[in-house]
């Protein structure tokens, strides 16, 4: 902000938002917000009175100096002094008090902040107060726990009706600490920024401690209706019913998913309540954009073990949650809004735990966490009486409210590989490295599969630096072993749900005259680049077949797929196995909508794992020049002159990864500069 002078208000206020904002027990992702009222002085020199309030659509968690916007506060504070104002004019008006107008545009419950007069003020959803806030007796137990420290509102929507609700009591009520949001969240404040900090954790374990006194575990909710499964079990059964559930919920647009077996939602799913309680509503406004009004709940006996019966129930289960959805915004739409998926973000399945969508792992994951909050509200909402929530029509005004949607809106759009997921063998190698690092840059999830293991870790590691946590993830894989294989692709599958892009590259080389060739160098070539890229295939497809949604297989095979290379008879031998194999796959593969087109590349120097082995010396040999000398061989070679790379093979699987190929499959895309021999005939 032009010509502030008092940046370590600001500074004060972004370190108590990031610690309030760390523990997800005090706020939701994305939810609350916090300010400050200070002293600045504007583009002209002048003092003005300044409030910097969290802008909309950031987390306190992740917040910087960036996140805030300042506002002249002697503008904002006579908006009390009016009668009404629609959530229209107010977001217009407060366009016009921006300090900056390249700051944020202002949070929806900003003049909540200006109308209380205290310099620092915390807006929060803490479990233990919304417990309180959603149960039926909350007003009562509210006035045991606080007495006339709190200042009790009922449920409003967030916008100037509220806002000036509250600063009206808290200015009736001087001795209040607090004010608790009916259905919705805690309001507290203080001197400093410090003092602010600390009578909001003060409040929060006071409550928290009142239910915590009174939780009776053995009967919470309603007590235990089936028996926690053991690990290995649940674990098979949630492999089984992901990419079958991923199929289902991508019939409009695709999801990535999170499967989450935490003790929590355990002892949730297996109680004889849950589906009563999961049915009530959501246990604050800020989940409703994020988790739906309600999950879907499956009557399902883990006991029994029918994992055929579970997928029927899956399968009726979701196409109901659809049609009633549909019902749902037919009923209550009165704005000119599109309908969002109708298929639920939450599932609950007795035995496995919850099961979150979302259209990338990060919001899958924040579906997931806000239920987590959900349970807990419930569990210290039913301790104190029964759990209430908002009504049907109070939560679609908020779910398609169009200062919620604001929020949604400032999202990037999505890249050509968003909400695909991509498994990858030697993914720690160049090609495999690069092609992985090109489809995470278009958006896609990554799955980095190698022998290889903590180069692939590291990898991975990196590119969730670079593109965001979630990106990548790391599986070992030794592609001759059947069983390493189908335990990689397991852990593919909770990670993510499924797959949508397969791409085969594991990958070795040797070099001989065919009379000095081994058994052993053919069975090993034969191995790796034959029943690996066998093994491997076929599980990709099986998971792709479960979805029912299409594919994408890619195997990267080599110039010497389709040319006889000297001294390399069983390098080529196996490289000629894996493009007919790629042939086979598309005629099987057409029926599913699963695609299956090879890239052919030749002479991938720099980067390569291979090409950094023995195989360089080997080539040089049977060319008669020196291993320094093959690069400018190479290239003299091509009808084009020119070198190629990691990073030239990772554009021709994108390629074939991407929409773009959409009706193409059983193609082989030769990337070697031009070599005439090697023209596909």
């Amino acid at each position: 902000m032009e010509g502030v002078t008092h940046m370590s208000e600001l500074e004060n206020l972004v370190s108590r938002s990031n610690k309030i904002g760390l523990d997800r027990t005090v706020c939701n992702w994305g939810g609350g917000n916090t300010s400050v009222k200070t002293t600045g002085t504007d583009h002209l020199g002048r003092e003005i009175q300044v409030m910097w309030v969290k802008g909309s659509g950031s987390d306190l968690a992740e917040a910087t100096g960036n996140s805030f916007t300042a506002l002249r506060l002697e503008e904002v504070t006579p908006l009390m002094d009016r009668a009404e104002m629609t959530d229209e004019d107010m977001v217009n008006y407060l366009r016009k008090c921006m300090v900056d107008t390249s700051h944020p545009r202002s949070s929806i419950e900003t003049l909540l902040h200006a109308f209380l007069p205290f310099r620092h003020v915390d807006h929060t959803h803490p479990d233990s107060i919304i417990s309180l806030c959603c149960s039926d007796n909350g007003r009562d137990i509210a006035k045991e726990i606080f007495g006339d420290r709190a200042v009790w509102v009922p449920y409003i929507r967030p916008g100037f009706q509220l806002s000036k609700l509250i600063g009206e009591k808290v200015r009736s009520h001087p001795e209040c600490e607090l004010v608790l949001m009916e259905k919705h969240g805690l309001i507290t404040w203080g001197d400093t920024s410090d003092e602010c900090y600390d009578n909001t954790l003060r409040i929060i374990h006071e409550a928290a401690d009142y239910i915590n006194r009174r939780v009776d575990e053995p009967n919470l909710y309603g007590g235990p209706r089936h028996e926690k499964l053991t690990d290995a079990i649940r674990r098979e059964f949630a492999v089984s019913v992901l990419p079958f559930i991923r199929g289902i919920v991508s019939e409009f647009r695709h999801t990535v998913l999170t499967y989450d077996a935490g003790e929590d939602f355990q002892h949730f799913v297996n109680s004889r309540l849950a589906g009563e309680l999961s049915q009530v509503g959501a246990a604050c406004p800020d989940h409703l954009v994020h988790t739906k009004r309600t999950p879907l709940f499956i009557n399902w006996d883990p006991s029994s073990g029918a994992i055929d019966k579970l997928k029927e129930l899956l399968q009726d289960g979701l196409n109901q949650y659809k049609r009633d959805y549909v019902d749902y915004y037919e009923r209550n739409v009165d704005l000119d809004v599109s309908m969002h998926d109708p298929y639920p973000r939450v599932i609950l399945i007795p035995g496995l735990g919850v099961i979150a969508t979302g259209k990338n792992k990060k919001m899958a994951n924040v579906a997931a966490a806000l239920y987590r909050r959900a349970v807990a509200v419930m569990k210290g909402a039913t301790t104190l009486g029964s759990f209430v929530s908002l009504s049907e029509k109070e939560s679609f005004d908020v779910e398609y409210w169009p200062l919620e949607l604001y929020k949604l809106s400032l999202a990037p759009k999505e890249k050509e590989l968003a909400r695909k997921i991509a498994y990858i063998t030697g993914g720690a190698g160049g090609i495999g490295g690069a092609a992985a690092r090109r489809m995470a840059a278009e958006g896609a999830h990554v799955i980095l599969a190698d022998l290889a293991a903590e180069a692939a870790r590291d990898k991975a590691a990196k590119l969730n630096e670079e593109f965001g946590s979630g990106t990548a993830f790391s599986v070992t894989l030794d592609v001759t072993k059947e069983e390493k294989v189908l335990e990689s692709f397991k852990q593919a599958v909770l990670e993510y749900g499924g797959i949508d892009v397969f791409v085969s590259n594991a990958g070795l080389a040797s070099s001989s005259a065919f009379t000095q060739t081994t058994l052993d160098d053919w069975n090993r070539n034969m191995s790796v680049l034959g029943t690996g890229y066998f093994l491997t295939s076929r599980e990709a497809f099986r998971i792709m077949t479960e979805q029912g949604i299409g594919g994408s297989v890619i195997f990267v095979t080599s110039k010497n797929a389709v040319y006889a290379g000297k001294n390399a008879a069983a390098y080529s031998s196996a490289k000629a196995l894996e493009a007919h194999l790629a042939r086979c796959l598309a005629v099987e593969g057409g029926p599913s909508q699963i695609r299956v087109n090879s890239v052919l590349p030749d002479a991938v120097l720099q980067g390569s794992n291979i090409w950094n082995s023995a195989w360089r010396e080997e080539r040089a040999s049977a060319y008669g020049i020196q291993p320094d000398e093959l690069e400018e061989h190479y290239r003299k070679r091509t009808i084009l002159g020119v070198n190629i790379s990691t990073e030239d093979i990772a554009e021709g699987i994108l390629f074939f990864a991407s929409p773009r190929t959409a009706k193409t499959t059983g193609c082989m895309l030769t990337i070697d500069g031009g070599v005439a021999p090697a023209f596909p005939r």
